[in-house]
């Protein structure tokens, strides 16, 4: 048995050969087929690894853009947090403000409460007797009948202007110029509208009101109603002149309760805002007894009292 094999080389030396045990041979053999092994499984784990890295690296951008949208959605919500925030702070001063101004409004209506009811209840509290009010204000004289620009001759004693004696003057003469508009002070109806000679003052219109209540404009140039007609609160009415016993244009205003003569002046200034102070002024009237009349009713859309110009500046200076 032939245990050896020759390697010939044929190089520009000449031929040399070489003589290999068979064992050695095999040895061979085995570390070339060990290395063909080694290299095919390198390849396969290249390979493998290579398409592991491909995955990864997909998952790694999936991640980044999961973080990224996270990232803005996090700067959104941030961002809705902050404006929720600014809205509530705003909202929570509102309140704070509603809250001042219920405080005066109930000060002011004679609403009182514990500090443990509800600002809703205490709102709805405060609304019924705000639409209390404002009933009274549509069916009782109330505000300027002209742009306030003063009043040239007061309620009470005098000496008249024209027949220079003194009388008893029943009304305000308040100053205006020509043809300034005229304005009904509540609702009502039209007694008389047309020139009165027996009272001298001239064109005359008498609107009566509900609950007893009248007033006179008084040295009108035109009237522009009807008796009879039915005049709401605001209703332009007439145009002051110098008609009747006048020594100059302005408007004569009168208010009567019950055929007596009230001071205008205090109706005249007489709003939503002062409106428990002609209570103390004119302690004539049952107000009481008013008040549970208009309580009854509830008017829906009340007219509201025209702007009194110098007179709010006037009233607080006394």
């Amino acid at each position: 048995m032939n245990n050896h094999f020759t390697i010939t080389i044929n190089d520009d030396n000449g031929v040399k050969q070489f003589n290999l045990h068979q064992f050695v041979k095999k040895i061979v053999f085995y570390a070339v087929v060990f290395l063909v092994v080694i290299g095919v499984s390198a390849v396969g784990v290249i390979l493998y690894l290579d398409n592991s890295v491909d995955k990864i690296e997909k998952k790694r951008m999936q991640v980044e853009k999961a973080y990224e949208d996270l990232k803005l959605k996090n700067l959104k919500l941030n961002k809705n947090i902050k404006e929720t925030q600014q809205i509530l702070d705003i909202k929570k001063k509102e309140l704070v403000e509603v809250s001042d101004s219920l405080d005066e409004i109930e000060l002011m209506i004679g609403v009182s409460h514990s500090k443990e009811v509800p600002l809703q209840e205490r709102v709805n509290l405060t609304k019924i007797s705000s639409i209390d009010m404002a009933t009274m204000l549509q069916f009782i004289p109330n505000g300027s009948p002209v742009e306030y620009k003063g009043i040239t001759s007061k309620f009470g004693y005098r000496i008249h202007p024209t027949l220079h004696k003194r009388e008893f003057h029943r009304g305000l003469d308040m100053r205006a110029k020509m043809n300034t508009p005229v304005y009904a002070t509540a609702d009502g109806i039209v007694e008389w509208a047309g020139y009165h000679k027996r009272s001298g003052y001239g064109n005359l219109i008498i609107l009566q009101h509900n609950y007893g209540f009248r007033t006179y404009f008084g040295h009108l140039n035109k009237i522009v109603i009807k008796s009879s007609q039915y005049v709401k609160k605001g209703d332009l009415i007439a145009y002051t002149g110098n008609s009747g016993m006048s020594n100059g244009p302005h408007l004569h205003y009168e208010i009567r309760f019950i055929s007596r003569p009230m001071n205008p002046y205090w109706f005249v200034k007489w709003n939503i805002k002062n409106y428990k102070e002609i209570f103390e002024k004119e302690k004539k009237i049952p107000w009481q007894s008013l008040i549970t009349a208009t309580a009854q009713i509830k008017v829906l859309k009340p007219t509201q009292t025209r702007p009194l110009s110098r007179l709010d500046q006037q009233s607080k200076g006394k």
